[in-house]
């Protein structure tokens, strides 16, 4: 099922959203459309919200089940905070993997208007103030020039949901294609596992070289790669060495005809792991 991404401040109107494109899609079409949320685990989202052990579980639980329904047919929303950008590059991840398209629904309320909106809720449905503060604080707003927050629809309070553009962009839409490194690919000639641990361990050699000179954010430059190690981040060779051998595990698993690919895979594999 292709996959909708809610995301928003507490309280900015994400359940409202994503009811009146549950309707649209079940009333409009031939579709299913089911709905993911925090209510579907039985917990309480302060008590969650407090606890980073207890959020990290929850949103584990909100990923597994998601990716669970994801095919290529009917729809899911997933109806959550999904606040934070490295979670949504997760379900990103899923949605690659299963050849399905997706989208991002940003609800742009302001923060005065959702703190309004909070404050007139139930009480066993309201986030305490500490709690909404926090979440504001932490929350970081979709951008859509990152191609796992997009298509991105941005819609603010007084703003029509564009059901019919989101239907199209989701069923009418490509799926993105697989990394070369998830894909399963033949039996490769047999100097394969040399070139693999060469090739590999000069990537990671050079990456480690190339960190003395350059500062988070570079573009490294790998022989063999057409493609650049982005990096977000400065890593040592310890945790290069773990990415490298779950990718020589991985690979050993599927291996390729053309080995002339290993770099070029492995350079992708450690910009999905490093992010």
């Amino acid at each position: 099922m292709p996959l909708v991404i809610m995301c928003g401040y507490p309280s900015s109107g994400k359940s409202k959203r994503s009811n009146q494109l549950q309707s649209f899609i079940e009333s409009s079409t031939d579709k299913k459309c089911l709905v993911i949320n925090d209510d579907s685990f039985g917990t309480y989202k302060n008590d969650v919200y407090a606890d980073s052990k207890k959020e990290k579980d929850a949103r584990g639980k909100l990923k597994s089940s998601t990716q669970r329904l994801l095919s290529k047919d009917d729809l899911v929303i997933l109806d959550s905070l999904n606040y934070i950008k490295g979670f949504r590059y997760e379900l990103y991840c899923a949605v690659k993997s299963s050849q399905t398209p997706h989208c991002v629904i940003f609800c742009d309320t302001p923060v005065e208007v959702a703190t309004t909106w909070n404050s007139e809720r139930e009480d066993q449905e309201k986030y305490t103030k500490e709690i909404f503060d926090g979440l504001v604080m932490r929350f970081e707003a979709p951008v859509s020039k990152n191609r796992w927050d997009s298509p991105l629809f941005s819609i603010a309070p007084s703003d029509e949901l564009p059901c019919q553009e989101i239907y199209d962009a989701l069923f009418l839409r490509k799926a993105p294609p697989r990394n070369l490194s998830t894909v399963s690919q033949p039996l490769s000639a047999t100097n394969f596992l040399y070139e693999l641990d060469k090739r590999t361990q000069e990537a990671v050699t050079t990456l480690m070289s190339a960190q003395k000179t350059s500062i988070p954010g570079d573009d490294i430059s790998i022989p063999g790669a057409k493609d650049k190690v982005h990096l977000a981040r400065s890593i040592n060779n310890a945790e290069l060495q773990r990415i490298r051998r779950q990718f020589i595990t991985y690979t050993k698993l599927h291996a390729i005809e053309d080995i002339s690919m290993l770099a070029n895979m492995f350079v992708q594999y450690i910009n999905n792991s490093i992010k």
